[in-house]
């Protein structure tokens, strides 16, 4: 064979196995997908078949959260989990928002129902019948005092009912008629004088209505301002706000401290919540609203408020139930919830 002939053979040659090679190389990126994607979709199959296999390993995945009672951005807690816990419903509506004043004050027998008793004639006690502490009635015996002039017994009476506070004889002790030997009060009502600083001098006036808490867990006992000072004191650089208050069940004691809140005004408003209502979540103030046995985070924006309750102007409607005490615990609960779908 010619030189020329042997060329062109070769020239063949190489192209030949340049065109094979082409075409595996074509024709093996197309099976290389295909092989690929069956195994994806193997993969997704069994994925699915798993799942099909074992429904209950899905849905407890699904019902994680929800075991611990907790919803998508709510808490569950019924009846039984509310009183466990202390938490208070009340209920979204009008309110008052009362401008007040508290006021440190001291509780006092009223001295315009206390009296002195005092022997009419001085002797010897010879009788003691009766002893602080105790009630007596007008008219009763106090005690049995033998006259130094007469050398005869007399009774020594209670001029008004009331309760014994104070006792000055005993029991054959000599009783002057110099020195008081019983002193009755009738504690059926009592005095509570109120320390005003100089920059509310001018809040305070005789007829304001004064609420005083006896923290026996009842509710506040309600009097009225009787009388103002005009006169202050050197020592405290306060002046005095007198009240006279029922004492209906002996609810308060003369010599213990208390705070009377002063109701200055007051500005209804359409709706508001109490302020242990209000919580912070990420952030935002919300208001955990019932709905059944669920509580769910109220984002709220809020206007004026007082000591005990917040304006709503936004995120709330008349009617909703809302945890209104120890609303820390659903924000805790709501807390642990966030934790376990996260984990």
């Amino acid at each position: 064979m010619s030189r020329p002939a042997r060329r062109d053979l070769a020239m063949i040659l190489i192209g030949l196995v340049a065109g094979a090679g082409a075409f595996y190389a074509l024709s093996d990126r197309p099976m290389r997908l295909t092989s690929a994607s069956p195994a994806a979709e193997s993969g997704h199959g069994e994925q699915g078949h798993e799942d099909k296999g074992h429904p209950e390993k899905g849905h407890a995945e699904k019902g994680h959260g929800e075991e611990g009672g907790h919803g998508a951005g709510g808490v569950e807690l019924d009846d039984t989990k509310l009183a466990a816990a202390g938490i208070g419903l009340e209920t979204a509506g009008p309110e008052k928002l009362r401008q007040k004043l508290r006021l440190n004050g001291l509780v006092q027998t009223n001295q315009e129902a206390v009296v002195q008793v005092t022997p009419r004639f001085p002797g010897i006690v010879r009788e003691i019948r009766k002893r602080i502490g105790d009630t007596v009635q007008k008219g009763e015996v106090l005690a049995v005092i033998e006259s130094n002039q007469s050398l005869t017994s007399y009774d020594l009476k209670a001029p008004m009912a009331g309760t014994v506070v104070d006792r000055q004889v005993a029991l054959g002790e000599y009783a002057s008629e110099q020195k008081p030997a019983f002193v009755v009060a009738d504690l059926s009502t009592l005095w509570v004088d109120l320390s005003v600083y100089r920059h509310d001098f001018a809040r305070v006036r005789v007829g304001d209505k004064v609420a005083v808490d006896p923290e026996d867990g009842g509710p506040p006992i309600l009097g009225a301002v009787a009388y103002v000072s005009p006169i202050g004191a050197a020592d405290t650089q306060t002046a005095l706000a007198r009240m006279v208050i029922p004492n209906d069940g002996f609810r308060l004691r003369p010599g213990l401290f208390t705070v009377g809140t002063i109701a200055l005004s007051e500005k209804p408003v359409d709706l508001a919540v109490r302020l242990g209502a209000l919580q912070s979540v990420e952030g935002r103030t919300v208001v955990f609203v019932r709905n059944g046995d669920a509580f769910e985070p109220r984002d709220v924006e809020l206007g004026e408020r007082d000591g005990e309750w917040a304006e709503v102007s936004f995120g709330l409607i008349p009617g909703d139930v809302y945890a209104a005490k120890n609303s820390f615990v659903v924000k805790a609960e709501l807390a642990k919830g966030s934790a376990s779908h996260e984990h």
